[in-house]
């Protein structure tokens, strides 16, 4: 399968394509229950591989082997994978492109930003000169067989944001994302200025872009909306609630009822990731 080239399809296609933010291969188990887009989220990755925030200590080795996993186990799904700033140097970048395709990513994010880096939705972030980001990008389309590439911009200044948007526009990049856009008034501007070049939206709780749904971002022109974090907060939340309720009620585990989940549900949900579960690809010549 070219998972690249089915992602492309899904991008041109009508309406936008969603991909939920999953930071492990169980969230991705439950994610993929109800989706068929997944998204390697930098953010969920740091917090859950290494229990830091998401400021740089990502590992490219780790990114590729988790994302063999999800493959493996997701073997339909599509896997955008976030890859920061492509981990620094412009030639590791391009390895970690081949080792991705190589893998079965559908594509990757590459953003503009200068270490130390920053999540696209927090204050301080610093960007790299934007000759130097399109050098590395253009390495990067041009190491690429497939692979959707989407090129991100963290630029927050009101005229450099215009101003990069066009020039990553400009470049064979497959899709733009101006992250921690701030108002449906920008998502407009930045419509207008990338013609009719695909554009990504990113939506993240708490995070400094418009909540907003699938069909008032088709209206305004998006065609991809990734989902950073819903996998990780609602984890997040429920195991406090859950941690806290044990504790008060003296170490005694609450009754299964038909909306929890108990040994037969979990393991009914991560037995569909086994391989004999999947469809196997018809042979040639029969």
């Amino acid at each position: 399968m070219n998972y690249g080239d089915a992602l492309r399809r899904a991008i041109l296609s009508e309406g936008v394509t969603p991909l939920i933010g999953v930071f492990d291969m169980f969230s991705a188990s439950v994610a993929a229950k109800h989706y068929n887009g997944l998204f390697v989220s930098g953010f969920g990755f740091a917090a859950s591989h290494y229990g830091l925030p998401d400021i740089g200590f990502i590992a490219w080795p780790d990114i590729v082997a988790f994302v063999q996993r999800l493959r493996l186990a997701f073997p339909a799904q599509h896997l955008l994978v976030d890859i920061d700033d492509g981990y620094v140097d412009p030639e590791v970048a391009c390895h970690v492109i081949e080792q991705l395709e190589m893998t079965g990513a559908s594509g990757v994010i590459l953003e503009d930003q200068a270490r130390p880096r920053r999540c696209g939705h927090v204050d301080g972030k610093r960007i790299l000169p934007l000759e130097e980001y399109l050098e590395k990008l253009e390495l990067v389309l041009a190491t690429r067989r497939d692979l959707v590439v989407v090129a991100r911009t963290d630029a927050t200044d009101e005229e450099e944001i215009l101003l990069r948007a066009k020039a990553l526009a400009r470049t064979d990049a497959d899709v733009i994302l101006v992250d921690g856009v701030r108002s449906v008034d920008w998502i407009h501007r930045v419509r207008e200025v990338i013609g009719d070049k695909p554009l990504l939206f990113n939506q993240i709780a708490g995070g400094k872009s418009p909540r907003l749904s699938l069909s008032e971002l088709t209206d305004l022109g998006v065609d991809v909306a990734i989902y950073s974090t819903p996998c990780l907060f609602a984890a997040q939340s429920a195991m406090d609630e859950a941690i806290a309720r044990l504790k008060e009620e003296d170490g005694r585990l609450p009754e299964i009822t038909p909306s929890s989940v108990g040994v037969k549900e979990s393991l009914a949900l991560l037995e569909r990731n086994m391989s004999r579960h999947h469809a196997k690809p018809a042979r040639a010549g029969v």
